[in-house]
This record gives structure tokens, C-alpha cells and sequence, in this order.
């Protein structure tokens, strides 16, 4: 009997399913999807049989067809040709070929693709699922394999094409009405309609001013703090100084006495196990995690067998598992934190509980001391939910200090907790205690406290409250959130600052427009009830075809009437708001125009045309807007309130207006709702930007004046000579990056295209190689030192010292140059033919380089002695290059 072939996704999970399997099977990965439609910006551009309408290319390029049953043309990743036909001879080789994709839709549809593209046999393909990476789990799911669940597939595929048809046919309407650069995503743009809704409650909110008065009193038990909580039966809440003094001359003349105190016990009840969700929420709040850095270390964890797999919307736990909690718990902790029954929890109905909640595989296994510290954290996070929600209640009690003062009413909340339950894993406040007091016991008033406060506007959305919303409305999937909030923020639509998401200007127009045009795409309900289809689709009561036919039908309707031009009913252009400012060029007014780079003025006299020949009228002048420091710092829950009362209001809507520096003269407020509204107003004095203050900076490549600008990416210093296009950063330190190196030609290091060649550029993370038909040609790569020593001569100095460094390993490896973010510094490192690090380390440090090579096992040798091995190599290639560079200048002179 021959071999089997195991095929996973990761190869995370390779070593570790072999070594459970044993010699009778090989394991190899596909490194995720294997087979796609066609790369946006591939396929024929528009070319084709003649007579094909301008959607029918369109669908070309999409690889699907809408109107002609959906049949898709896949293509095999351009980066997996090698894995494909790799996986083609091992699967010709093998008995069977076992299909260990992850459970999910996604691992369905990827071994689907697998079988079709690799031409398995039917009677040969197995499908193996399992929750977790452990011996029992992985044999017990190969001793009954299962089949590929098309349902699953057509699910996967239903949500692709939506995907797909959304991004391919609105986006080029977008381009074309609104601005270049512009795209629309399903899921993504409901994202985003959640964050600019938000951001206009936030900029229409007018903040009112309120005080609030502590009291500081003295007591037989000792001095407490209290509010001033009612006056004259009703909530106390003066809402100016004038009122809160007044307030203050009488409580002065009022001894304060205990009215009452109040005690009320209650029980906490204990959380469920994680879902994806929520364990993105409480990374989120309590480690300060991402959601993306969360769901990579979720990743880790599960393919190191340590939990179980981190995709699923369950809180339910198995039979072993909680037996195997209950046994840890009784161990640890005793019996009186052991339920009489297991705590079964419901998931909800929007829930698939296709699989178990996330819970460590083994409750038994602390964090282990190797595993990075991240990992480690959230590894512990989940484990003692997990143990936390088989414990018993919590038991709380609540205190409250009543305390009259005349017509006043002021009032001390504490809190203890009498039984601690399953807050003794998960952790909770510390206590609030009160003084033993008794009704009618005296109080000494000390001091009185005024406050003055502004009423908020609801809070912005951070990582944690946006996961919870979009759960909350059923609008995408948990595996999907990390993906959604990435991609938002990669389109400019809308920036994370101090954990909080602001709505950028485009994504605003954007969310409008399609609200205009397609009100059912971004409608939070239509959204969530797409899902629940996807769900009936996985669970076979409802066919794919159908579900696809009945959104193109509609959404077809909606896409004709917004190609229309605007004044008949279609999507409306870009609007320009006309200012004040004149055009210096030639003096007609100035517009206000939006773009995916941010705010400017443009002269309304441009043409538009895109013909080579310049319109003789048509006026290209443009004038940058520079943003004032727009975000408040959030230091208090009340930031947003006082830093809504520092902006002008619009004249016309009211709502706050964003204020830009035209020049040293002029400065214009342009209001938040623009395009919407064309409020704005326009001041003059004198004006310098916050945080950009310091000495002016003359362009290091022509000598220029330097001046400071805002794209897409923030501030930066841009030079004013035009034919010079020099730029450099502005660090968020407010420091302004050192200048750049201009590029370094190779002609002679073709890329792998084989028609263009590396171009060695200077970049933020240090230098790199990149193609010079950039950016058609995307090809990058760190350089080797060996091709650094080549081309010695045509390095600039800055960068001389780094052809300096050992070309290769102790093991005859080539060593490559690279960055350390965390210390701003270039090193090498050597590198396999595969890629994979060595283990190599080289150092610059006092004017020599210094290696750092591990102990080899093998050999016996201490690290020690390894260190002391690279340096003396390091010194013998460095001594060999200085007496080669002496020889050839000897030679060069001669000649001369």
C-alpha cells in the first residue's frame, strides 16, 4: 500500500499533522488559495470579439457573467504555479489524497478548488475537518472522512461573485462621477456608512455647558468625597458659574446629616466562552490589540495546537471539554467554585454553531515560556474565560450613602464582592468601600468642588465598538471583521487615530452617493439579510443561482438609472463650491474641490479637457489647503465636546466647519458637510501651522525652498522649484525625514519579468531594489551585499559602509541587507536559496561590523565561540576587501 497526501492550508501545520500521522501519509500545504477569478486590472482590458457591448468586456474581465448563468472563469494565483504542480505530482503519486482544509466556508471552497484544479479522481478524494490540532482530534476526523459539502462551496462562491460584481460595475461609476482612485465593496461600504453617520451626529452635536459640585465632608469614620446629586427633588445640574456660585453660598449655610443608607446584594452571572467576536471586543479593551493582530495571534495559537479554532460565532463547549474544565476547576480552586451542572450558554439566533467556542485545547496547559509575549496574553485571555464560565455567580454588594443637606441631596455609591466566583480567573474592579456610617450621624462640610462639564456627543466607534455594531446588525461575518476594518481604512475612507475612527472627506461623498444611487446596497437590513441567505445557501434551503439572479436583477435597475447623467435622475458628479479667493493666475474665483488626496482650491476656469492640445482658456492653477490640527486628544471623555466649541459653525447648516491655511494671509472654513452644503467662510491675518513652526528647509537635490503640503498620507515637505519634485516626510514625531538618496540605476540586475531591471532606492524602511517600470511592474526585493560589493562605485556614500559587510554566512550562504524598525538602523542577515533566515546576524557598530551566529548543536560549539567565529570571519572579509580596493586603486593609478 502506498502513501496518502494530506493537504492544509498552512504550512503552520505541516510538521506538526506529519508527526500525528506518521510515515504513511505526506503533508504538504497550498498556502491558502490555489484558484480565483482573474486579478483586478487583468484580462482584456476591454479588448475582444467585436460587437461586445461595454458590460459583456466588463464581464470578461470579472471572469463571471450575470446575465448568462454565472459560469466563472478561475485562474490559477500567478504564485502558485509552483505549488499547483508540486501538489499535481505528489496527489498522481498517492492512494488518497485527504483534503484538511480549514472548516470553514473559505477551507471548503479552497479544497474544492483544490480537487478541480489538481483533476483528483472522485473515488480518491477524501475530506478530513477538525477543530483543533491535537493527536486525538486529527485521528479521530481520519478514521472518518467525510465529503466536500458543495452547499459550503456554493455559499463561498455566492458571496464572492456579490463581491465581485459590487466592486467591478460601481466602482468605474465612481471614478466617473466622483473622483479617480475610488472603489465600492458590499460589505465595506455599509462599514463605512456606520462611521460617517456617526461623524455627522458628532459634527451637527452643540455641545451645552453643565456643573457638577463635590462635596469633601469630615466623619466620625473619616473624610469622604460625595456629589451634589438633587436639589429641591430634582436633578441638580446648574449650567453656568454664575448659577453653580450661587448654588455654593447656600450648601455652605446647609449641614449635611445621613439621610440613609442603602445596601442591595445581587449576583453577576458569568460570561460565555469567546467567539470570534467577542474575543476581537475584549482584545480589543482590555490588551489594546487590533482586530487584525488579534485574529494573527488567534491564528498562531490554533496552528501551535493550543486552541481550538478561532472562527466561529458557538458558545458551546464539548462534552470532554467541559468535563475537562469542571476536573481543572475542583483541582484549582475547590469545590465551592464547582457548578452542580454544567453552564450551557445560547449563541443566538444569528449564530451558525457549526463548531465549538474558542477554548484552549488542553485547560490544563499554562502559557508557555516560549511563546512570544502577544501570543502569550491572549492565550491566557482565552483560557480563563473559558475556565470562567463553567464557575458559579459572582455575589455583589451594592452600598449607597444618603446625605441631605436642607434642599440638597448628595449621595456615595461602593461596592463589594461577598463571593467572588468566577471573577476570582477573570478578574474584576477592586472594591469600592463606604465609611460605617448610620442614619442621622452629623457630617462636617470641608470644601466644595465646581466642575464645569459640556454635554457629549455619542461616542466614535473604536475597533472593539465597531465589531460589536456590525455583530449587533448582522452585517458581514466575525472572520470577516479584520478584513472589513483593514480594507476601510486602506481605501482612505475613513483613519484610525487614538483608537478611535474619524470619517475621512471621500468616504463621506462616497457613502452619500451611493446612498443616492443604491440605497439597497448600503441599507443595513438588505445587508443583514444577504448573510442570512448566505446561511440558508450553506445549509442547502436555498439555491445559489437564484439568490445571485434575484440581487443582480435589482441591483442592475439601480446601476442604469446611476449612469444617467445627474440632471436625469443618475449619480450626481463631484460638486465644486465656488469661493472668494481669486485665482492668482488669472483672477477668476476659486473652487473648492474634494479629492481622494484630500481638500484644494482649483480655478474654475479649467476646462476639464484631457486633450494633449491645452485649451487656450482653460486655467490649470490649484492652491493646497493645509489642515489645522483637526483631532482632539482624547484625555478625558469630554474632549470631543470641548473640541467641537473651538470650531466655527457653518453659517448654513450649523455644523462644525474644518478649518485649512491657504497661506501666511489667509485661512478658510470650509463646512464639514461639503460638498452637501456651500457654507464656508474665509479669514485673514496671520497664520502658521500648529506643530510645523520650525526653521524652514532648503531641497538638499536643487536648493529650493522646501514648503509644507497634505496628501493622502499626511503632511509633508514638498520643493516649490516644479521641475525639481523633490518631497520628504514628516515623521509623527513632527520631525521632518532625512533626505533621500536619488535612485541607483542596475541595468545589469534584471527582474524576473526578464524585460525590466532593478532600480536600488532609498526608502522609509531603508534601502530596497524595485523594478524601474514601477508601477506597472511591482517587483521588489532587499539587495545582497555581494551585489552591493559589484557595485561599489555607483553607491552614494551614505550607503558605502554597507559593501562592507560579509558576504556570505560561515555556512557559504548569501547574506541580504535589511531594516530594523525598532532601531532605525540597516543590518544583514544571511539567507537560504529558500529564503529561510539562517540565523546569521550582522551588526554596524563603532565603524566595523560585528556577526551574531547561533551555537550550532551539532558541533558543540558555545555561542560564545560561534560570535567569536563570525567576527574573526567577518574581520577576514572586510580585511580582503580593503586589500582588493588598495590593489585596484594601485592599478588605476599606474594606468593613469
Amino acid at each position: 500500500m502506498g502513501k496518502s497526501l494530506v493537504i492544509v492550508e498552512s504550512p503552520g501545520k505541516v510538521h506538526t499533522i506529519n508527526a500525528i500521522l506518521g510515515s504513511k501519509y505526506v503533508v504538504k500545504s497550498s498556502i491558502g488559495h490555489v484558484r480565483d477569478l482573474p486579478a483586478a486590472g487583468t484580462g482584456t482590458r476591454g479588448r475582444g470579439p467585436a460587437g461586445l457591448s461595454k458590460d459583456q468586456k466588463l464581464f470578461q474581465r470579472m471572469g463571471i457573467d450575470p446575465e448568462h448563468g454565472w459560469t466563472p472563469s478561475y485562474e490559477i494565483l500567478p504564485d502558485k504555479e509552483n505549488v499547483v504542480n508540486d501538489l499535481r505530482r505528489a496527489a498522481a503519486r498517492a492512494d488518497f489524497v485527504y483534503l484538511a482544509t480549514d472548516l470553514d466556508r473559505e477551507g471548503e471552497a479552497i479544497a474544492w478548488h483544490l480537487k478541480e484544479v489538481l483533476g483528483i479522481p472522485e473515488e480518491k478524494v477524501r475530506r478530513v475537518v477538525f477543530n483543533e490540532i491535537t493527536k486525538k482530534a486529527i485521528l479521530e476526523s481520519f478514521e472518518h472522512p467525510g465529503n466536500l459539502d458543495m452547499s459550503m462551496v456554493n455559499a463561498q462562491q455566492t458571496r464572492r461573485f456579490l463581491d465581485r460584481v459590487v466592486g467591478f460595475m460601481v466602482s468605474p461609476l465612481l471614478w466617473e462621477k466622483v473622483g479617480r482612485g475610488l472603489s465600492a465593496g458590499r460589505v465595506q461600504s455599509v462599514a463605512v456608512r456606520l462611521i460617517v453617520e456617526k461623524e455627522k451626529k458628532i459634527k451637527s452635536f452643540i455641545p451645552e455647558e453643565y456643573w457638577k459640585v463635590t462635596a469633601d465632608l469630615a466623619s466620625s469614620e473619616g473624610d469622604i468625597s460625595c456629589d451634589v446629586k438633587n436639589w429641591q427633588g430634582r436633578e441638580f445640574r446648574p449650567v453656568s458659574e454664575k448659577e453653580t456660585n450661587e448654588h455654593l453660598e447656600r450648601l455652605r449655610s446647609q449641614p449635611p446629616v445621613v439621610s440613609d443608607v442603602v445596601s442591595k446584594s445581587g449576583k453577576v452571572s458569568a460570561p460565555p466562552p469567546f467567539t470570534t467576536a467577542s474575543l476581537q471586543q475584549n482584545a480589543s479593551s482590555r490588551l489594546g490589540f487590533s482586530v487584525k493582530k488579534t485574529m494573527t495571534m488567534a491564528q498562531r495559537l490554533y496552528e501551535a495546537g493550543m486552541i481550538t479554532y478561532m472562527r466561529t460565532d458557538s458558545v458551546r463547549l464539548s462534552a470532554d471539554a467541559l468535563s475537562a474544565i469542571r476536573d481543572y476547576i475542583s483541582g484549582t480552586y475547590g469545590a465551592a467554585y464547582v457548578l452542580g451542572s454544567p453552564r450551557m450558554f445560547s449563541a443566538g439566533d444569528k449564530a451558525q454553531d457549526a463548531h465549538e467556542a474558542i477554548r484552549p485545547t488542553d485547560i490544563s496547559r499554562e502559557v508557555p515560556a516560549g511563546m512570544e509575549g502577544d501570543a502569550r496574553k491572549l492565550y491566557e485571555l482565552i483560557r480563563n474565560r473559558a475556565i470562567a464560565s463553567q464557575m458559579p455567580d459572582a455575589e455583589v454588594v451594592t452600598s449607597e450613602l444618603q446625605i441631605a443637606a436642607g434642599d440638597y441631596e448628595l449621595s456615595l455609591k461602593g461596592k463589594s464582592v461577598k463571593f467572588d466566583g468566577w471573577m476570582r480567573v477573570a478578574g474584576y474592579n477592586r472594591d469600592v468601600m463606604i465609611p460605617n456610617l448610620k442614619k442621622g450621624d452629623s457630617l462636617t462640610l470641608k470644601e466644595l468642588v465646581p466642575a464645569q462639564h459640556f454635554t457629549r456627543p455619542e461616542p466614535r466607534y473604536t475597533e472593539a465598538t465597531l465589531v460589536k455594531e456590525l455583530e449587533k446588525r448582522g452585517i458581514g461575518r466575525p472572520s470577516t471583521y479584520a478584513t472589513i476594518i483593514s480594507t476601510i481604512q486602506d481605501r482612505g475612507y475613513v483613519k484610525l487615530e487614538q483608537r478611535r475612527f474619524f470619517a475621512e472627506k471621500m468616504g463621506e461623498i462616497v457613502t452619500y452617493r451611493l446612498g443616492q444611487s443604491f440605497p439597497d446596497l448600503i441599507d443595513y437590513d438588505f445587508t443583514s439579510a444577504m448573510e442570512r441567505n448566505l446561511d440558508e445557501i450553506a445549509e442547502s434551503r436555498r439555491d445559489w443561482i437564484s439568490c445571485l439572479d434575484d440581487f443582480y436583477r435589482g441591483f442592475h435597475q439601480e446601476l442604469e438609472k446611476a449612469r444617467e447623467p445627474a440632471e436625469k435622475g443618475g449619480m450626481e458628479n463631484n460638486i465644486s463650491v465656488e469661493t472668494s479667493v481669486m485665482c492668482p493666475d488669472c483672477g477668476k474665483p476659486m473652487l473648492i474641490k474634494n479629492a481622494s488626496t484630500g481638500v484644494f482650491l482649483a480655478c474654475s476656469s479649467y476646462s476639464g479637457k484631457t486633450s494633449r492640445k491645452k485649451d487656450a482658456e482653460s486655467c490649470r492653477k490649484t492652491m493646497n489647503l493645509v489642515p489645522e490640527n483637526q483631532l482632539p486628544m482624547f484625555s478625558d471623555e469630554e474632549s470631543e465636546s470641548r473640541f467641537l466649541r473651538t470650531k466655527k459653525r457653518c453659517p448654513v447648516c450649523q455644523a462644525v466647519m474644518d478649518s485649512y491655511i491657504i497661506d501666511e494671509k489667509r485661512k478658510i472654513h470650509i463646512c464639514s458637510n461639503n460638498p452637501n452644503c456651500p457654507g464656508y467662510i474665509l479669514e485673514t491675518g496671520e497664520f502658521k501651522l500648529k506643530g510645523h513652526d520650525g526653521p524652514e528647509i532648503q531641497c538638499e537635490r536643487c536648493g529650493s525652498k522646501m514648503e509644507l503640503r497634505t496628501g493622502r498620507f499626511g503632511s509633508y515637505m514638498a520643493c516649490t522649484n516644479a521641475e525639481c519634485g523633490n518631497t520628504r516626510k514628516i515623521l509623527k514625531s513632527g520631525e521632518i525625514a532625512p533626505p533621500k538618496e536619488k535612485p541607483v540605476d542596475l541595468p545589469e540586475l534584471p527582474c524576473s519579468d526578464g524585460k525590466s531591471h532593478f532600480v536600488l532606492r532609498d526608502g522609509a524602511a531603508g534601502i530596497f531594489l524595485a523594478s524601474n517600470a514601477f508601477p506597472k511592474i511591482r517587483e521588489t526585493r532587499p539587495p545582497l551585499v555581494a551585489e552591493l560589493v559589484r557595485f561599489r562605485d555607483r553607491l552614494p556614500e551614505k550607503f558605502r559602509y554597507l559593501a562592507d559587510a560579509p558576504e556570505k554566512d560561515p555556512d557559504g550562504n548569501m547574506v541580504t541587507v535589511r531594516f530594523s524598525r525598532k532601531l532605525k538602523t540597516q543590518y544583514v542577515h544571511g539567507e537560504t536559496p529558500e529564503g529561510k533566515p539562517t540565523g546569521f546576524v550582522a551588526w554596524y557598530r563603532d565603524g566595523r561590523w560585528e556577526a551574531e551566529t547561533p551555537a550550532r548543536k551539532s558541533s558543540g560549539k558555545s555561542k560564545a565561540a560561534a560570535k567569536s567565529s563570525a567576527k574573526t570571519a567577518t574581520k577576514k572579509t572586510a580585511a580582503k576587501k580593503t586589500a582588493a580596493s588598495k590593489k585596484a586603486s594601485a592599478k588605476t593609478a599606474k594606468e593613469q
